[in-house]
C-alpha cells in the first residue's frame, strides 16, 4: 500500500525521471571515441599509476619536457578511473552519468514550472541533441555539468536571496579550475554579471528588471572575488587564471581546430543552432511577462559563446535551460500526456538496447588499425612525422608523437609549422628539413602525402588498408 501511495503521489516525477534517463540512453547512441580521448585516457592512466600530475610533456618526441598546461589533469585522472572499471564500455558510462545529471539538475531546477506545462517540457528535454555532436568522453561533458550547477546557483540567489547554495560556487570554481580549467573562468564573469545586474532598476516596455537587496549584491560581489582567487587553486596556479583569455586569443588555433570554428549560416549542419535561437526569441516575445534584463543579458552571452564556437552550443541550452521556463505559462494536462512520455522513454530505451552493440563497436574503432600500429612499433621511429588527428591515438599505443591534439601547447612550438608542412604551404620543404624527420605516418587525402609519393628522397615502406601510408626519408 505504501508502495502504491507513493508512486501515485509522485507519478508524474516518476514519469519525468524515467523520460529522461531513458532519453539520454538513447543520446548514447551519438557517443564517439576523438582521436583526443586517447591522450586524455593515456595520461590519466599514466598519473594514477605514478601517482602524480602531469605538468611537462612526455608524450612527444619534439616538445619532450616542455611544460604543458594540464589543464583537464583531473578529467584525465577521472577517465583512467572509469576505464579501469568499466573497460571497453567507460566511454558510455562517462557520457551517460555526466549527461543525466546535467538533465536531472535542470529538471528539479524548473520542477514546478516542468509539471504546469508537460508539453513545453518534452520539447525542450528532447532539444539536448545539441549535445549530440560532442558526446564523447572528454572533459567538457564535466564542464557542462558544472556550468548548469553555476548558473543555477545564481539564479536561486537571485531569486531567493534566502537560498544557501550560492556558498558552494567557489568550490565548483576550485573543481572547474582542474576538471576543465579551460573555462574555468566562468564562474567568477558570471558572478559578476549578477552583481552588475542587481544593481538596476528599470521597467521599459517589455524589459524590466528590479533591483536587489545589499546583502545580495554583497554575496554576488563576495563570489567574484572569491571565485576568482579560487581559480588559482590548482596545479598551475596563476597561469590557469591568464589561460582562458591566452588560449581564446590563439588565431591560429581558433581558425584550424574543426571543434572551435564558427557558427555559420553557410553551413547546413549548424542550421540546428540557429533555429535553437530563434526558438528562444519567440519564447520571450510571445510570453505574457516581461523580459528580465539579466534573462536577456543570459540569452545574449550564450548566444555569443555559440556563434564564436559550436563547441560552446551546449552552453546556449544549459544556460537558457534554467530561464525558459520561467515565460512558459500553465497548459492543462490532456490524457495523451502521460502516454506521450512513457511511449517516447520505451522507443528511446528499445533504441539504446537494440544500437548497443553497434555503439560498442563504434566506440571502440579506432582511425589507424592494428596493422599501421605494428608497423610503427616495428620500425620504432625516433622522430616521426603524424597528422593531427592521428596523435592521440599514437600517444594511446606508446609511439612517440611529433604533434597531437593539445594544440596550445605545440602553438608555441611547431603548430604553425606542421600546418605548413601537412598542406605543403608557404616554405615547407625548408620546414621538413628543419625537422630531419625519419619516418612520416600520412593519409592519403593529405597534400604531403602527394609530395613524399612524387619525391624520390621518399620510399614507402608501408600502405595500409585504412588508407595510411609510411615513408622513409632516403638520402
Amino acid at each position: 500500500m505504501k508502495i502504491r501511495k507513493f508512486i501515485k503521489k509522485n507519478k508524474y516525477d516518476l514519469i519525468f525521471l524515467f523520460f529522461i534517463i531513458c532519453s539520454c540512453l538513447g543520446m548514447m547512441i551519438f557517443t564517439r571515441s576523438d582521436s583526443d580521448h586517447f591522450w586524455h585516457l593515456t595520461a590519466g592512466k599514466y598519473m594514477l599509476k605514478n601517482h602524480t600530475i602531469l605538468t611537462h610533456d612526455i608524450f612527444s618526441w619534439f616538445v619532450n619536457g616542455k611544460y604543458w598546461m594540464s589543464h583537464e589533469w583531473l578529467s584525465e585522472v577521472t577517465l583512467g578511473v572509469f576505464n579501469g572499471i568499466f573497460g571497453k564500455y567507460h566511454i558510455i558510462v562517462f557520457c551517460f552519468l555526466f549527461l543525466v545529471s546535467l538533465m536531472l539538475l535542470i529538471y528539479f531546477a524548473n520542477r514546478e514550472k516542468i509539471h504546469s506545462n508537460k508539453v513545453f517540457t518534452l520539447i525542450w528535454f528532447s532539444m539536448i541533441l545539441l549535445l549530440s555532436s560532442f558526446m564523447t568522453a572528454r572533459p567538457h561533458m564535466i564542464s557542462n555539468l558544472l556550468l548548469g550547477l553555476t548558473i543555477y546557483f545564481l539564479m536561486d540567489f537571485y531569486n531567493n536571496p534566502k537560498s544557501k547554495k550560492i556558498y558552494f560556487l567557489p568550490l565548483i570554481t576550485i573543481l572547474w579550475a582542474n576538471f576543465h580549467g579551460g573555462s574555468s573562468n566562468l564562474p567568477y564573469i558570471f558572478s559578476l554579471l549578477f552583481f552588475i545586474i542587481s544593481f538596476m532598476d528599470c521597467d521599459f516596455t517589455k524589459i524590466e528588471s528590479k533591483e536587489k537587496t545589499v546583502k545580495q549584491r554583497l554575496v554576488f560581489l563576495l563570489m567574484f572575488v572569491v571565485c576568482m582567487l579560487c581559480v588559482n587553486i590548482n596545479p598551475h596556479g596563476f597561469k590557469m587564471f591568464v589561460y582562458p583569455y591566452i588560449n581564446m586569443g590563439n588565431s591560429l588555433m581558433i581558425g584550424t581546430i574543426s571543434e572551435w570554428r564558427n557558427t555559420s549560416l553557410n553551413d547546413n549542419s549548424h542550421l540546428m543552432y540557429y533555429i535553437f535561437i530563434f526558438f528562444i526569441l519567440m519564447i520571450f516575445i510571445l510570453s505574457k511577462k516581461k523580459i528580465r534584463f539579466l534573462d536577456l543579458m543570459l540569452f545574449l552571452i550564450s548566444i555569443y559563446l555559440g556563434l564564436k564556437s559550436i563547441r560552446f552550443w551546449s552552453y546556449t541550452y544549459i544556460i537558457m535551460s534554467f530561464v525558459v521556463f520561467y515565460y512558459i505559462g500553465a497548459r492543462k494536462d490532456d490524457k495523451f500526456t502521460e502516454l506521450i512520455f512513457l511511449g517516447l522513454s520505451s522507443f528511446y530505451l528499445v533504441l539504446f538496447i537494440l544500437c548497443f552493440s553497434r555503439i560498442v563497436t563504434n566506440i571502440n574503432e579506432h582511425r589507424l588499425n592494428k596493422e599501421t600500429i605494428n608497423k610503427i612499433e616495428e620500425i620504432k621511429p625516433e622522430r616521426l612525422f603524424n597528422l593531427y588527428g592521428d596523435g592521440g591515438e599514437l600517444i594511446y599505443s606508446n609511439i612517440k608523437v611529433f604533434i597531437d591534439g593539445r594544440a596550445d601547447l605545440y602553438s608555441d612550438y611547431n603548430y604553425k609549422d606542421y600546418i605548413d608542412i601537412s598542406v605543403c604551404q608557404g616554405d615547407y620543404e625548408k620546414l621538413i628539413s628543419k625537422y630531419n624527420f625519419d619516418y612520416y605516418l600520412v593519409s592519403d587525402t593529405q597534400q604531403i602525402f602527394i609530395y613524399l609519393k612524387k619525391n624520390s628522397h621518399y620510399k614507402e615502406v608501408y600502405k595500409g588498408k585504412d588508407g595510411y601510408y609510411i615513408y622513409k626519408y632516403v638520402k
